[in-house]
């Protein structure tokens, strides 16, 4: 069932006074986004905010997330681009409708599970290629450049950019600049107002007292539509449809992902629990209809769902609320859109790229070994100078390699001694009783990507687990990336509920890699142990330490 749904029987006049705030927050929040994501994707801004308003309902209402928020984002930017470019707006609505009935098909077919087979690395590599080309759009308009027509790739674009530099204008430079500088202060110390919304209403309202001589909305596309989108059917064309495969699977695949990895950040925030099979079918559906009205692809939206928690949301009617808050901009304020310049837009996306790019990541990965350096440095390359379908293919590709050199890396043969026999005593809880207030779990097998959901064990025991967790790791052959994020998470979470985690058993290939991941930095040193007894013996400094 939709969240929705199980969210009315105990639906209240306060919880809808809650989801209001955050509704109407959140779709101002997505105005200026959804307009930007549209005009660097090649299209006219209209189509982002119906994408934003009719998917993000549809993803709200249908969804098996609590306080997930869709539309239009930054991952979709260079594929809608390409699509654009080479097939049309036809070609677009129609690549929409096969990546929405793929994921449908995810759905209902229970496969929503194996998005979780893609490696951190791969995913890092193509969140950090994705950010570059986003901001490598926006330079034209932040600095006023005279050019017609920008290529889609990368290297051609800049080229172009670079020739065009001479022909950069004062007015759009020095108000992005302006706008950017606002929305980084407003990063690193937020108040109660959303940044892009300030960003807009102060960028527009000063090109207009100072009558800059800017581009915007207006004198590029003509102003935005006025009124409700009507129902138009895409120009049916099936020649397309095996030149489009490669791209709809794409699509599918980013909405899969960076839904779901929204979804599991807004649990994070709030301590609920996504149905993702659920979910990839709302997504499917909005992906479905959103081009039927003119709408761009959607999926969930990491930035605006935090926002959406952090306005207060309670359930998903927050964000059928921010699709009709934008229904509702389009109805009785789109010809002031017009006013809008280009320039704060793109001071907007430059700072969209820089958020999503999870950048704090590339330090981590870099520190775990070639092999995931190579897979890392081969996807973020693709994306960047090749093609985003390309690029995941190639990291997939190396990373089901890695995978297999890994595991049968860790299969042994070795005689068992008396020296053998001894040294598993210190392992044994028959020879190491756990004392009370201590609960023990174990990784039984490999750790990798794929199989590092089943930590959710743990965390659903979450409210009833004692002060000290004990994780032991003796019969962990092998770990890698992905491995080492979700301990790092689970630690996190551990600590800020109040619990300490020690880890114990650790075995050569993992021991090294956690060792240059710093795992320490997030346990303490002295809660990673050698061994059960040790860990035991660990873990009753901690409660002595805690009656004194």
């Amino acid at each position: 069932m939709p969240r929705s749904v199980t969210a009315l029987r105990s639906y209240s006049w306060e919880k809808f006074g809650r989801d209001l705030i955050a509704g109407i927050t959140v779709g101002l929040v997505a105005l200026p986004l959804a307009m930007a994501f549209a005009i660097s994707s090649g299209v006219p801004p209209e189509s982002g905010i119906y994408c934003a308003a009719i998917a993000g309902f549809l993803i709200s209402a249908l969804g098996g997330s609590m306080t997930q928020i869709g539309g239009p984002t930054g991952a979709f930017v260079v594929v809608v681009a390409g699509i654009v470019q080479k097939h049309g707006i036809d070609g677009l609505f129609m690549c929409t409708l096969m990546a929405g009935a793929m994921l449908v098909l995810l759905g209902v077919t229970g496969l929503g599970s194996a998005v979780k087979y893609i490696p951190r690395p791969v995913v890092v590599g193509f969140t950090n290629g994705i950010a570059v080309l986003i901001a490598s759009t926006q330079i034209r308009d932040f600095f006023g450049l005279q050019v017609e027509k920008v290529p889609g790739e990368f290297l051609p674009r800049m080229t172009v950019l670079l020739d065009a530099a001479g022909t950069w204008q004062a007015a759009p430079t020095l108000l992005g600049l302006a706008c950017l500088t606002l929305l980084i202060a407003l990063l690193i110390r937020p108040i109660r107002v959303p940044g892009t919304i300030l960003a807009l209403l102060l960028g527009t309202g000063a090109a207009l007292l100072m009558n800059l001589q800017v581009e915007t909305i207006g004198t590029r596309f003509g102003g935005i539509p006025s009124g409700l989108p009507s129902l138009q059917i895409p120009q049916f064309r099936p020649e397309l449809i095996s030149v489009l495969l490669a791209p709809a699977v794409t699509v599918a695949m980013l909405g899969a992902i960076e839904s779901l990895l929204s979804a599991v950040v807004a649990d994070r925030m709030t301590g609920d629990r996504h149905n993702p099979n659920v979910e990839l079918a709302a997504q499917g559906v909005a992906n479905i209809v959103s081009p039927l009205f003119g709408g761009l692809p959607a999926t969930g939206a990491i930035a605006r769902t935090a926002t959406n928690i952090r306005s207060g949301a309670q359930t998903p009617m927050a964000g059928m609320i921010h699709g009709l808050t934008l229904l509702a901009i389009l109805v009785f304020a789109a010809p002031a859109a017009r006013h809008i310049p280009l320039a704060v837009l793109a001071a907007t996306l430059f700072v969209v790229a820089y958020t999503m790019g999870e950048w704090k990541e590339i330090p981590q990965i870099l520190k775990l070994g070639w092999s995931e350096r190579l897979v890392w440095a081969l996807t973020f390359l693709l994306t960047v100078f090749a093609d985003l379908t390309v690029a995941v293919q190639a990291g997939m590709i190396l990373a089901a390699l890695t995978y297999i050199r890994r595991v049968t890396e860790t299969t042994t043969v070795e005689r068992v001694t008396e020296g053998y026999v001894e040294d598993g005593r210190r392992h044994s809880l028959q020879e190491n009783p756990l004392p009370e207030g201590v609960a023990a779990y174990r990784i039984h097998g490999p750790f990798l990507f794929g199989s590092t959901d089943k930590l959710s064990v743990i965390l659903d025991d979450l409210p009833s687990l004692p002060p000290i967790v004990l994780l032991r790791l003796r019969n962990t052959s092998v770990i890698d990336a992905t491995g080492v994020h979700a301990l790092e998470d689970l630690a996190k979470r551990l600590r800020a509920a109040g619990r300490t985690l020690v880890v114990c058993g650790l075995r050569d290939q993992p021991g090294a890699l956690l060792h240059r991941a710093d795992l320490a930095a997030h346990l303490g040193e002295e809660n990673i142990q050698p061994d059960l007894a040790s860990a035991i013996a660990r873990a009753r400094e901690i409660q002595q330490s805690v009656r004194a």
